[in-house]
């Protein structure tokens, strides 16, 4: 899977392939679902939602441009699948998933796995996670119609927002802090379930 779907199509951040190798994706997604594992499309993950296509994951993973020590906020955890790659990584996780099955299902499995640096909780993830902020990085996977103002507000100096956004159709964006603000960047055509809470 990273070999042939992840690295042949680009995603060369070593640390970001490397995370990816070592986390069981089959263990995040229901039984039912294992023959998909490891294709190159979403899986459904229950509650109507899915865990993005691996490609997606690399990239968006590999946008953020984490270190180890650095403090990522997660907005639709989901499986918890990009919360434990980002652990990996040696980063600390804050992770926000709205649903309460969902979230309950990714704390337990994510402990299980021995991924103590994960903090997840339940919340809307349009206002982010305010008492733990300024973050190194933000990553979104699940598309809202416009840029929350609250999770720019939260990133640090230099700090990394990678996020889908649109309705019908959604590109994948990135934005940094700036002295002067904001530098945005276009990176691809995606097609993500849509932010709900306060976003719908």
């Amino acid at each position: 899977m990273v070999r042939e779907q992840i690295a042949a199509r680009g995603v060369r951040d070593a640390r970001v392939l490397a995370a990816m190798e070592r986390v069981p994706r089959h263990c995040f997604i229901p039984p039912g679902e294992w023959a998909e594992a490891h294709e190159d499309h979403p899986v459904p993950i229950g509650s109507g939602q899915t865990i993005s296509q691996p490609y997606i994951v690399g990239l968006m993973i590999e946008a953020l441009a984490a270190e180890p020590g650095s403090r990522i906020l997660e907005i639709g955890a989901g499986s918890g699948y990009v919360s434990a790659i980002l652990a990996e990584m040696g980063c600390e996780v804050f992770a926000m998933e709205i649903l309460e099955t969902l979230a309950g299902q990714a704390r337990d499995r994510l402990a299980v796995l021995g991924y103590g640096r994960v903090h997840l909780r339940c919340g809307d993830g349009w206002r982010g996670w305010p008492d733990e902020a300024p973050f190194d990085g933000i990553l979104v996977s699940a598309a809202p119609a416009s840029v929350p103002p609250e999770l720019l507000a939260q990133l640090g100096d230099a700090g990394r927002l990678v996020i889908p956004v649109g309705e019908v159709h959604q590109e994948l964006w990135l934005y940094q802090r700036t002295s002067g603000g904001f530098r945005g960047e276009q990176l691809c055509d995606v097609r993500f379930v849509r932010m709900t809470g306060t976003a719908g």
